[in-house]
């Protein structure tokens, strides 16, 4: 990010201001998703971006980092933002994303691995005009913690360190003379922000088919993320030649096996793998006809993503188990 208010070009020169910026974890007792907040300490600056290097341990991996900044203020990715500089003015043309490209040849070994092991970098910023912490533009200051983004761990237990990518600019600020006091868990004399062991569903519970899948027995083939819409088993099908497809024969075969199986709690529709072709999640049918777990809501979310070439359908089923 190399100073993201350079990169950006749009800073004031100003003088030195004292500003602190706290920034904390939280995540919910039966999840493996983690929310990093922020809050500006003293009413001295705006944050005008963040460079940190996120770590967890105890063998755990970060699986999944959400696309976009949970502030809608910071909206630039400056490590993959593409800039189309033929048009005049400028325009952005791809926003990019919030993890850092581990093998950035401009600044090697100044970021972590990335996605699947247990460190990223994040750049994230905001971008307005005019600049300076009155433009009505800017993010708002802010004395309580605003939600900034959300990743995925493999696995509880597992701990949390936050600390500044200096490199990279740190924690930047709309005056650049002005270079916060970060407090971050994990450094200095913050704790590590820890997500305990202990049982963890695999469908949170906010999630609207919680209650739904609990009853069932929670089959762990609807916490696949694409299994709403159609995937069984978590398996592309397919060839270099075909291409690869996420929904596609043997999801047809387990949902054919299911089909018009009369009695949605029969021990034989609750077992795996007919229970994984309810991908609507309801039981159809009446008294007369009887229920249905597996029925035409199925069969209707299965042909909307037949033949669908990876890497779509989307993954936000809900789940939080990942595909090999």
């Amino acid at each position: 990010m190399k100073k993201l208010g350079l990169v950006m070009a749009v800073l004031m020169v100003a003088t030195p201001v004292w500003a602190g910026v706290d920034i904390t974890c939280t995540a919910p007792a039966d999840s493996c998703d983690v929310t990093v907040s922020y809050k500006v300490v003293g009413e001295s600056n705006s944050v005008r971006g963040f460079a940190l290097d996120i770590m967890i341990d105890q063998g755990a991996v970060i699986k999944e980092v959400y696309s976009n900044s949970l502030d809608p203020n910071y909206w630039v990715y400056p490590g993959s933002i593409v800039i189309n500089t033929t048009t005049n003015p400028p325009t952005v043309s791809d926003k990019g994303i919030p993890v850092a490209n581990p093998y950035d040849p401009c600044l090697p070994g100044q970021t972590l691995p990335g996605l699947d092991s247990n460190g990223i970098t994040i750049e994230i910023g905001s971008l307005y005009w005019p600049p300076g912490d009155n433009s009505p533009n800017a993010p708002k200051i802010s004395d309580k913690f605003k939600p900034l983004l959300k990743f995925r761990v493999s696995k509880r237990p597992t701990c949390v360190t936050i600390r500044e990518n200096a490199i990279r600019g740190g924690v930047v600020l709309t005056n650049p003379n002005a270079n916060p006091d970060v407090n971050s868990p994990g450094v200095g004399n913050t704790p590590k922000y820890c997500l305990t062991a202990g049982p963890v569903d695999c469908i949170p519970n906010n999630v609207s088919y919680y209650l739904t899948w609990a009853a069932q027995n929670k089959p762990d083939c609807w916490c696949y993320p694409r299994q709403c819409y159609g995937d069984t088993n978590c398996q592309k099908e397919g060839s270099v030649k075909t291409g690869y497809f996420w929904v596609h024969f043997n999801d047809l075969s387990v949902l054919l096996a299911a089909w018009n199986q009369n009695g949605a709690t029969s021990t034989y529709i609750l077992a795996k793998p007919h229970i994984c072709a309810d991908f609507a999640h309801d039981v159809e049918g009446s008294a007369k006809t009887g229920y249905f777990r597996v029925h035409f809501n199925d069969l209707s979310k299965l042909l909307a993503n037949w033949n669908v070439k990876y890497p779509l359908p989307l993954a936000d089923c809900g789940g939080t188990l990942t595909c090999p």
